[in-house]
């Protein structure tokens, strides 16, 4: 089997490198690496960009050039992989900046698709979503029905033409004892191996 080019977006908005998501995300990219994959990565919290505040900057305008890389980094990805903390019910504001700043029509979507529905221009590729957060994830899963992540498969991932997108929730992160967080990285790098 052929290595397959894999992103990992790297979401948690605090720089200091010291938190779950990023030994999640390094033990993902260490699995895939081993097992012949390349592997890129992105860290929004490194990166300077602003945030949109009209409609129209969105649908019309280019992205900040601070952001070409990543766009081209997302084109050029066979496997795409979110890595985030749950802050609110979803996604930290900085990573849903950067998505607005970079899925933009003309990219991944088109401006003006004959169906909205089929309008992704990202297809072909697949997806993972690893997210991070203080609940049990069952709670999040069933009572709460993981609304964020929907959210972000649904309205975002696969609007985009990205499929299949599986999701990683990793309940209990900051009491997590080392040995779980052990187990936890040791299945992020077995998924990393399988690109999946």
């Amino acid at each position: 089997m052929m290595g397959r080019r894999i992103l990992i977006i790297q979401g948690h908005p605090d720089r200091s490198r010291e938190h779950l998501c990023h030994l999640l995300a390094d033990a993902y990219a260490d699995g895939a690496r081993a097992a012949g994959h390349s592997v890129d990565t992105i860290e929004p919290a490194q990166l300077a960009f602003p945030l949109l505040s009209d409609p129209a900057q969105w649908q019309d305008g280019p992205a900040p050039e601070a952001l070409l890389p990543a766009q081209e980094a997302i084109r050029q990805a066979e496997h795409i992989v979110l890595v985030y903390p749950l802050w609110l019910g979803d996604m930290p504001a900085l990573l849903k900046g950067f998505l607005e700043q970079v899925l933009r029509p003309g990219f991944a979507i088109a401006p003006a698709p004959a169906n909205p529905l089929h309008s992704g221009l990202l297809a072909g590729r697949s997806a993972r979503v690893i997210v991070t957060m203080g609940m049990p994830a069952l709670v999040y899963r069933w009572f709460f029905g993981a609304h964020g992540v929907q959210l972000l498969r649904r309205n975002i991932l696969q609007f985009a033409g990205l499929k299949p997108v599986r999701a990683t929730i990793v309940g209990m992160a900051g009491s997590m004892p080392p040995e779980r967080v052990g187990r936890c990285c040791a299945r992020l790098g077995r998924l990393g191996a399988k690109a999946a």
